[in-house]
Parts: C-alpha cells; structure tokens; sequence
C-alpha cells in the first residue's frame, strides 16, 4: 500500500507542479507514447541481453514483492524460534531422534506443524544441514559458525540479483534519456525550415526524453531496487535467526537462551517480545 502512495505522491508532485507553474501538458502527452517506447524498449531490452532467464523471473517477482512486501510475517518469526526451540530441545536430549526429523521432514510432526516454514526450500536446507553436521561431531561452534556464514553469504547474494537487476537498469535510462533526446534533436533539425512554434514544439517533445530518462531513473526504477534490497535483507534475517540459534546451542546454551539469543537479532518490525514468545514455548511444549 505505502508503496501504490508514493507512486501516486511522486506522479502529482511532478506533473501536477509543471501544470501549476503554466507548462502545457500537451506538448508532453504527444511526445510520451514515442520516448516511452525508445527509453523503455531499450531499457528492458538492455535488461534481457544482461541477465539470464534465471535472473529475469527473479527480477519479476521481487517487482511484485514491492507491493505484497516480505515473505515473512512476524507470526513467522515467531513460529520459527518455536521450531529452533523444539529441535534443539529434541537434540539435545536424544540425538538418534533429531536424526529422524531432519533425514525426513516432510514426514516429521515438527516440521509438518509449521507447514509455510517446511514448504520453504532454503530454510529446510539450513536447518537440516546445521543440526546434520553438529551430530557429525562438528563439535567447533566456529567450524560450524563458518559454514553457515558461507552458506547463508552464498543465499543473500543470489536473492539480491533481482535488485542489482534493477540498480543497473536506473543507472542506464538517464543516459537512455539522452539517447531519445539527441534523435529528437536530428528531428528537428530536419524540419529547420519550419517556423519557429513548430520547431519549439519539437524540440520540447526531444527534452521529454531527458525527462523521461531521469525521472523514471530516480522516480520509480531507482526507488524499487531499493524497496527490494530492503526486503531481502529483511528476509534474509529470517535465515539469520537459524544460525543464532544452532550457534549458542553448540556453545551449550539451554534451548531457551538459544531462542532468545535469536529473537534479540531478529528486526524490530517481525521481532516477537519476550511475553510473547514465552506464552508461544509455553503452548508449543502443551502440543509436544
């Protein structure tokens, strides 16, 4: 919603002080359609050249989560410090039983009673694989601590493609822009014997291009890399919160002081308080 707002303020802040302050919106509405395409045509099309298909739908949906926003809710949060919460606990006190939760999952009630977190490939994957090499006898929290850092350096850098994706394609349409005003001007100049009202109006139509160029770098384009990087930070935390977790518990820290340490890096946004994940243990040792 607050994204739909600041498209909508930017929109009437541009174009509604230009027709304030006299200008014609005529002249810009004429010359739109055609500098839209040039600029936009070729901005997307740079964009497919540049990146993979791979790339391209991930550029796709990160667009999209723009308007939806994160992934993950705070109710998420919350229900993955439970789980940490019950497979260090079951860890600790019977290591052949972790082994049977997490060779299968898809099978195992603890996993199967957070059904959005087991659906989640690189959550699963984290999880597994840490609680698989600390019954490995990967006993060096640091070993340990190293390879998750890895792993999870290696997960934020693929989610950030898509915003990359879109840095660089605000970085190209100012000078696209410039591109669609200079063949405005090689118009114009071709049409030199018309009278002067007619050569101004092109040569206003050829500037809509440098507008164009720069307000979409620095109104839309720019500000939705940002919005996506920001979200997958805020996501990628989510992933954060597992190695917290399985970290203080290889430093023999209670199941309890595991979540905590994990809730307390979590985003104040999506960042339970501690009344609230006590009652939320507390219920999920009930259903235990």
């Amino acid at each position: 919603m607050g994204s739909i707002i600041g498209i909508a303020v930017t929109l009437a802040m541009v174009f509604g002080g230009y027709v304030i302050a006299g200008g014609k919106f005529s002249i810009i509405m004429h010359a739109l359609p055609y500098e839209l395409m040039i600029i936009g045509g070729a901005a997307v099309g740079a964009f497919l050249v540049g990146n993979g298909l791979d790339v391209i739908k991930h550029t796709a949906a990160d667009v999209a989560k723009v308007f939806t926003g994160p992934r993950w809710s705070r109710q998420d949060f919350r229900d993955l410090l439970c789980l940490l919460f019950t497979l260090v606990r079951i860890a600790k006190e019977s290591p052949v039983e972790i082994e049977r939760h997490i060779e299968n999952p898809e099978e195992s009630p603890v996993f199967q009673r957070y059904p959005k977190i087991a659906k989640d490939p690189a959550a699963m994957e984290i999880i597994c694989d840490t609680i698989r090499s600390m019954i490995m006898n990967f006993d060096n929290a640091h070993q340990v601590e190293e390879l998750l850092e890895k792993q999870l350096e290696a997960l934020h850098h693929h989610n950030l493609h898509g915003a990359h994706a879109l840095q660089r394609m605000a970085d190209g349409l100012p000078a696209l822009g410039i591109v669609a005003a200079v063949l405005g001007v090689i118009k114009t100049m071709a049409s030199i014997d018309k009278p002067p009202e007619v050569l101004g109006q092109m040569i206003g139509g050829a500037l809509v291009g440098t507008f164009l160029g720069v307000f979409l770098a620095y109104g839309l384009v720019g500000p939705f890399a940002d919005k996506v990087k920001a979200i997958r930070d805020e996501e990628h935390a989510f992933y954060n919160l597992i190695r917290e977790a399985l970290v203080a518990s290889l430093h023999k820290h209670t199941p309890q002081i595991c979540v905590e340490v994990a809730r307390r890096n979590a985003p104040s946004r999506v960042r339970p308080s501690f009344a609230e994940l006590e009652e939320a243990l507390r219920e999920t040792q009930k259903a235990a």
